[in-house]
């Protein structure tokens, strides 16, 4: 299956390290990270999930709930995790769901079979609270994900749905954002108070409104 953005995220139940969870229950109204790695006891999931742990301040300050997953068992995670809290110097404690039957990978197109036809490939899915895919991003195997990238892209989506703007190539939350075209020059100022700047009719500034 491929899930496109603005598809409804499947629901579905699983067994986690933390006990069953439906996940449309587990999400509430919080937005949610659901992303894959190809199996435990390896190098680069070890540090991925460590970083995830240790980031776990500010996805709770964004009101975010993470939750990860592998094609094994349920013991094999737990073994795992005091190897990761170990290593990384964390303490994970967001779910990891054990998908041994792949049902969730397959819902979610996680399995690549041109890279794996047995293990899942770094599939990230971002849901908003609507239970809707905002945003994707798939990594092989053998690359890591930075994971301050997506904090930033929650940063973005998050104010990009409360507020008639996008933001440019590299922008950090804090910095200025563009006006959306379907805003006209004229009504910016009653907008935006903050100010604006018309570089080009179609791209117009202003500092980030919610700051």
């Amino acid at each position: 299956m491929s899930l496109r953005l603005g598809d409804a995220a499947p629901n579905f139940k699983a067994k986690t390290t933390v006990g069953e969870i439906d996940f449309y229950e587990y999400l509430g109204d919080s937005w949610g990270i659901l992303f894959s790695h190809p199996a435990d006891f390896t190098p680069v999931c070890t540090t991925e999930l460590g970083k995830t742990a240790l980031l776990n301040g500010e996805f709770a300050k964004r009101n975010v709930k993470v939750l990860a997953l592998s094609v094994d068992p349920l013991d094999k995670h737990k073994s795992w995790i005091n190897d990761i809290n170990e290593t990384q110097q964390c303490d994970v404690n967001f779910p990891i769901i054990a998908d041994e039957d792949k049902t969730v990978a397959n819902l979610y197109g996680m399995i690549h079979p041109n890279a794996s036809e047995t293990f899942t490939v770094r599939s990230l899915f971002v849901i908003g609270p609507d239970k809707k895919i905002k945003l994707t991003i798939t990594y092989p195997a053998s690359t890591g994900r930075n994971f301050h990238e997506v904090l930033r892209v929650i940063d973005s989506l998050q104010l990009t749905a409360n507020y008639s703007v996008a933001t440019p190539a590299d922008w950090k939350d804090g910095e200025d954002v563009i006006v959306v075209p379907a805003v006209k020059t004229e009504d910016i100022p009653a907008k935006f108070p903050k100010g604006h700047k018309v570089i080009k009719p179609y791209l117009r500034t202003t500092p980030q409104p919610n700051k």
